[in-house]
């Protein structure tokens, strides 16, 4: 009797033995580091709504100095890295097990596609940094970092649901979808290899959840309830059969947003 040998049941056996045998690694990348970058968000938006008097002090400023943007860069990176590497899990369990088949010294491999990965939103981080400058600039983000034009928040909402909708969004999160298939179509060997598998797979993921981040300034860039919302809406995109339609659902509903804050809350 031949056995099943589905991309499915492939990838739910890889993801056993990655268990078994990457636990070190699984448990830094999977658990420690986005466990800590929560913690720092956490302390972060509750002294921001809260005395103001601790770690969210040097962000309420007028002054954009160099090291206030570094500081403010630095609190994006964070952000995304506990936004994005939970949905990264399936990606990064698959990868350290094929590597650790195919070459000793596996664990270093994966260490080394998980860097080229948070690379890349380190990267967008100085986008989203430079756009959060800019639309203060404008006086359109308060100092709390919270849009202060309904026309602005409803054009944040607007593009991101019409992204939701497109063809390279959809094209992207397909990729995410299937770890199994991005590895066996894009493996590289080696540790710089594995970096640059990192950086593409990034760039994906980027490509997939870039519109979703400006949600951040239409509900608030430090509000829990927006991070741990996007953060769920993202994993079940990624991480679920249903991705795809929920992209469209979620486009639809926050066009119909956008709409109704300009329509509706305009009267």
């Amino acid at each position: 009797m031949v056995g099943d040998t589905s991309p499915d049941n492939r990838a739910a056996t890889i993801l056993e033995s990655a268990l078994r045998h990457d636990r070190a690694p699984v448990v830094v990348l999977l658990i420690l580091v986005p466990l800590v970058s929560w913690i720092w968000i956490v302390a972060m938006a509750r002294d921001m709504y809260g005395p103001m008097t601790g770690a969210s002090a040097w962000m309420m400023t007028a002054v954009w100095d160099p090291r206030h943007l570094v500081l403010l860069w630095a609190m994006w990176a964070v952000m995304m890295v506990a936004m994005m590497l939970p949905s990264a899990s399936p990606m990064l369990l698959l990868y350290g097990t094929v590597a650790r088949r195919s070459a000793a010294g596996g664990a270093h491999q994966l260490y080394a596609f998980a860097a080229g990965y948070l690379i890349v939103w380190a990267a967008f981080s100085v986008s989203a940094t430079a756009l959060q400058r800019l639309l203060a600039s404008l006086l359109v983000v308060s100092p709390m970092m919270e849009v202060t034009s309904r026309n602005a928040g409803a054009t944040l909402l607007m593009i991101a649901g019409v992204y939701q909708m497109t063809p390279l969004k959809h094209a992207c999160l397909r990729t995410c979808q299937s770890p199994l298939g991005f590895l066996m179509s894009r493996w590289r060997p080696g540790a710089i290899g594995a970096f640059r598998m990192g950086i593409e797979h990034g760039a994906l993921c980027v490509g997939c959840c870039w519109a979703l981040m400006l949600l951040l300034f239409a509900g608030g860039v430090m509000n829990l309830a927006v991070i741990a919302a996007l953060t769920v809406l993202v994993a079940f995109e990624k991480l679920t059969r249903f991705g795809v339609y929920g992209a469209r659902i979620s486009g639809a509903l926050l066009i119909a947003a956008a709409v109704w804050m300009v329509e509706v809350r305009g009267l």
